[in-house]
C-alpha cells in the first residue's frame, strides 16, 4: 500500500481450486516473493470482496485459511498484517480446521458460494439494530414465534404462538423443562443410549434416570411400562428420530404403544427432535401424535448450523408456558435477539431451507464415501444421518480403540458418554460433519477401515 491507498490485490490463478484458496494461495505466494512485506496490513476483507467481485464469506474464508498457514494474524480493532518469519516458522502447518475430528456431532458445513452469499446478505440486511441491543419479550418476539412456527409445521402442523416458545439453543430448552417440571430425586426414563447433555442435565438437577433397551423401532414399551410399575417416572425423555448415537428412528407403531403407556401411567413425554427435519419421510412426531403431552424441542443447529444457538419449543398447554419462561427467565433471560433476528430472516427468505437441502446433499455424499469404505456390517447409520454408530470386531474395546485412532489422529467419541444404566457396549459413534471436507473424511475412513481390518495377534515381547 502507498500513501494514496493504493491496496494490494491477490492474483488468480484460475487453477480450477476453490476461490477462498485461491485467494489464500496468492498471499502466500506474495508473501514469499516479498510482494507482501512484513508486517504490511492486508486490505479490508470488504474491499477485496468488492474488488474481485466475490462474496464476503469466501473472502474471509481465505484470511482464516492463511491465518492458519501461519502467514498473517489478525488484531482486533487494527486489522490483518503479514507475520514475521520467526513467526511464521512457529505457526501450524497448512490443514484444514479439524480435520481428522469425528469426535462432535456437527453438520456438514455447506460451502456453495450463492448460499453463503444468501445467509450474508440476510445477515447484513437485519433492520432496526438499536431495538435488538434491547431486552426482549421472554419466550420470543411474536416475529420469532411465527417464524418458529412455520419451520416446524412439516413437523408438527399448525400450532398457536401461545404454546411455541423461543430459546437460546436446544440444550438451554431441555434445562427448562427440567427446571420448571422435576424435582430432585425424580425418575426420567430415557434410551439406553442415550444423549450425553440431557445426562449431564440430569446429574445436576439430581434426577434418576433410568435407561431402557432398544431395538430396530426404538425404545421397548413393555419396558417403559415396566418402569413405571417400579416407581413413579416424571418424565420420558426421547431423541425419536435418527437418535444420537445410534441413528435409530422409532416407528410409528413404536411411538404409538409409548404414548398409549404414558398415557396411562400420566408421564409427560420430551421429546428431543434434534434430527427431526433431515429425513425428507419419517414417522408422526409424538407432538403430533401426542401433542397435550409433549414437550416438543427442535433446534436449528443440526440442521442449519451448529453456531446458530436458536431453538423452538412446542409445549402442551399455554400454561406451560409461564413456568418454562420463568425457568429461562432465570438462566439466560432469553435468547440472543440478533441471533434469533437472524434465524427469523434465513427461515422467511427460504435460506434456512436451502442451508437445509444443503446439509442433506452433502450429508447423503458422505454416507457414500461410508458405504464405499467400511467394512459391510461393522456399523449402524442412515443415509440421512450425519453420524454413525461403530461396533468394534473381537480383539478391539472401545477405550484401546479410541486411544489407537487419537495416535492416528482421528477422534471418535466412546459408548461411555451415552450408557445410562447398562453396561457400554463396545462401540464408538462417528461423526461426518463439520469444517472438514469430503476429503479429510474420505482420510479418517481409510484410517478406520484399516484398523477394522482382520490382522493376527502381535506376540508380546518384553525387552
Amino acid at each position: 500500500m502507498t500513501g494514496k491507498q493504493q491496496y494490494w490485490l491477490p492474483e488468480i490463478e484460475n487453477a480450477g481450486k476453490p476461490v477462498y484458496l485461491e485467494i489464500a494461495d496468492a498471499i502466500e505466494r506474495d508473501v514469499e516473493s516479498g510482494r507482501l512485506a512484513v508486517s504490511a496490513r492486508l486490505p479490508p476483507q470488504r474491499y477485496v470482496a468488492d474488488k474481485l467481485g466475490v462474496n464476503l464469506a469466501t473472502v474471509a474464508r481465505a484470511y482464516t485459511e492463511a491465518q492458519q498457514r501461519g502467514l498473517i494474524d489478525s488484531r482486533v480493532g487494527q486489522g490483518t498484517f503479514v507475520r514475521r518469519p520467526a513467526e511464521r516458522r512457529t505457526a501450524a502447518p497448512p490443514r484444514s480446521p479439524m480435520r481428522g475430528d469425528m469426535l462432535m456431532n456437527m453438520p456438514p458445513e455447506p460451502y456453495a458460494p450463492a448460499l453463503l452469499e444468501r445467509m450474508q446478505a440476510g445477515i447484513e440486511g437485519l433492520d432496526d439494530l438499536p431495538s435488538l441491543l434491547r431486552y426482549q419479550e421472554f419466550g420470543g418476539s411474536p416475529e420469532a414465534r411465527a417464524a418458529g412456527a412455520r419451520w416446524l409445521s412439516p413437523r408438527l402442523g399448525d400450532l398457536a404462538l401461545d404454546r411455541l416458545l423461543v430459546f437460546p439453543g436446544a440444550q438451554a430448552s431441555l434445562l427448562c423443562v427440567l427446571s420448571g417440571f422435576t424435582q430432585p430425586g425424580d425418575v426420567v426414563c430415557c434410551e439406553e443410549l442415550t444423549y450425553p447433555g440431557f445426562k449431564s442435565l440430569a446429574q445436576q438437577f439430581g434426577l434418576r434416570l433410568v435407561g431402557l433397551p432398544l431395538d430396530d423401532e426404538g425404545i421397548d414399551a413393555s419396558a417403559f411400562a415396566k418402569a413405571c410399575n417400579d416407581a413413579a417416572v416424571k418424565l420420558l425423555y426421547m431423541n425419536p428420530t435418527l437418535l444420537n448415537p445410534t441413528t435409530t428412528t422409532t416407528s410409528k407403531r413404536r411411538r404409538e404403544a409409548l404414548i398409549k403407556v404414558a398415557r396411562a401411567q400420566g408421564v409427560m413425554i420430551l421429546e428431543d427432535d434434534a434430527y427431526g427435519a433431515l429425513p425428507l419421510e419419517s414417522p408422526p412426531s409424538f407432538a403430533r401424535l401426542a401433542p397435550d403431552i409433549t414437550f416438543h424441542v427442535s433446534s436449528l443447529a443440526k440442521c442449519v448450523g451448529a453456531g446458530l444457538r436458536v431453538a423452538y419449543m412446542s409445549v402442551p398447554e399455554g400454561r406451560h408456558a409461564a413456568r418454562l419462561m420463568s425457568a429461562l427467565s432465570m438462566t439466560n433471560v432469553f435468547a440472543s435477539p440478533i441471533t434469533t433476528a437472524i434465524a427469523t430472516r434465513w427461515i422467511e427468505e427460504g435460506v434456512a431451507s436451502a442451508a437445509l437441502e444443503g446439509i442433506r446433499s452433502e450429508t447423503r455424499a458422505r454416507q457414500e464415501l461410508v458405504a464405499r469404505t467400511l467394512p459391510v456390517g461393522s456399523y449402524v447409520s442412515d443415509p440421512e444421518a450425519f453420524h454413525l454408530w461403530l461396533r468394534l470386531p473381537q480383539g478391539w474395546n472401545r477405550h484401546a480403540f479410541e486411544s489407537h485412532l487419537r495416535g492416528l489422529g482421528v477422534s471418535v467419541a466412546v459408548s461411555d458418554a451415552f450408557a445410562v444404566t447398562s453396561a457400554p457396549p463396545e462401540a464408538v459413534r462417528l461423526c461426518l460433519g463439520g469444517p472438514a471436507s469430503r476429503s479429510d473424511v474420505q482420510t479418517s475412513l481409510a484410517i478406520l477401515a484399516d484398523s477394522l481390518a482382520p490382522r493376527p495377534l502381535m506376540a508380546s515381547m518384553v525387552i
